[in-house]
């Protein structure tokens, strides 16, 4: 008798076992790729400046503009049938929710950027964590699921994050009024068509004041308080590097030479971060501020001692009038002559008081002695 075959399934291929992989773990697959896309973003984002990069971004805004607009318009009435469609609105239908949320990603995901480099994390904590998790919730299958009122809001949130960097970016300064005229520009591109609604769509407007402006209001307050609290980064600005030297001083060719005790294990520091200071020493805090070209305006260094626990003091504030333009960014130093041992910390901030970066140093006081001052060039 013969005996029956058995079959034998075949080895998965390696592109079929990565796609069970991928399909088992989505949620994970996801994160891992959100958080290493962010990563790579860092990297390898351009200028904020640059004129490619603005016309993407309004080339991504006037797209979703359009496409939310017209999905606002459709509200109410049947789907129309995919199989009576030409192909190009067959296709538009099919992908136009999908292209919605990749514009919103990469834009939102742009501005955490741009925002994350201009002030250090502990300032910006609050508001970069806001959008970070706006952008994770735009990438949620809940979140494509919610109503045109959400789209609208992080659509609102893009145009007012577009504007608060490109407006500074022509003024060529930031401060209050900058500010406030950038929040006015970002508001307008909605609000126009929120008033064009009113006058040639009237019947649709009921909805458009409760799915455009009204998110459009509610996260300009937000903008708004957050600059009152001081957290919103003061983009365009933003400082690549801050250090702490025994000397700094001009070379022939137009650089910096900088002087440091800094062993070479401590790679991680910039400059002397553990200062030891013999008699008539000065304590000089050397810092790159990146600005846009034709960009000038005015920062603050300021000095902060720390008394034994007793909370941050304000010894010093050093205005520091900075030119923008260089890729490098500006160079600037100040320094100290009278000191006290212990932690200090500086700040570089704007004149509306919104902090770029900041270093720390602990400060000791010692005898008089030889040294030999390694040096970096700048």
């Amino acid at each position: 008798m013969t005996p029956p075959e058995v079959l034998v399934a075949a080895p998965a291929s390696p592109l079929e076992r990565l796609k069970l992989y991928v399909h088992r773990n989505e949620r994970e697959v996801a994160v891992a790729f959100f958080a290493g896309g962010f990563v790579f973003d860092i990297v390898t984002v351009g200028r904020i400046d640059a004129w490619v990069t603005i016309a993407q971004q309004c080339l991504y805004l006037g797209l979703m503009t359009a496409v939310l607009l017209h999905m606002l318009f459709e509200q109410g009435m049947p789907a129309p049938d995919p199989a009576a469609l030409p192909r190009l609105r067959r296709w538009y239908y099919q992908y136009r929710s999908a292209a919605i949320h990749f514009a919103l990603g990469a834009l939102m995901n742009l501005y955490a950027i741009f925002f994350f480099k201009s002030s250090s994390l502990l300032v910006s904590f609050g508001f970069l964590a806001f959008l970070i998790v706006l952008l994770v919730a735009n990438e949620s299958r809940r979140a494509k699921n919610l109503g045109l009122h959400f789209k609208f809001a992080l659509l609102g949130l893009c145009y007012l994050s577009f504007a608060a960097i490109v407006v500074p970016i022509a003024v060529g300064s930031i401060g209050l009024g900058v500010f406030l005229a950038s929040m006015l520009v970002g508001t307008l591109p909605l609000a126009a068509a929120a008033g064009w609604i009113r006058r040639r769509r009237p019947a649709v407007f009921a909805q458009a004041r409760r799915q455009i402006l009204l998110p459009l209001g509610v996260v300009l307050l937000a903008f708004l308080g957050s600059y009152l609290l001081r957290i919103i980064p003061p983009a365009p600005l933003s400082i690549p590097y801050i250090g702490v030297y025994h000397s700094v001083e001009r070379t022939a060719a137009g650089g910096y030479r900088l002087g440091h005790e800094r062993p070479w294990w401590r790679f991680w520091h910039h400059g002397d971060q553990s200062f030891r200071a013999q008699p008539g020493d000065r304590v000089y805090v050397f810092f790159r501020v990146f600005s846009p070209a034709r960009f000038a305006d005015r920062v603050q260094m300021r000095w902060y001692w720390e008394p034994g626990g007793r909370g941050w003091i304000l010894q010093d504030t050093i205005p520091i009038d900075i030119v923008g333009g260089r890729a490098e960014g500006f160079r600037g130093y100040g320094f100290k002559s009278n000191y006290q041992p212990g932690r200090w910390k500086v700040e570089v901030a704007t004149t509306d008081s919104r902090e770029i970066g900041r270093v720390y140093f602990t400060l000791e006081s010692v005898l008089a002695g030889a040294r030999a001052l390694s040096e970096d060039l700048e």
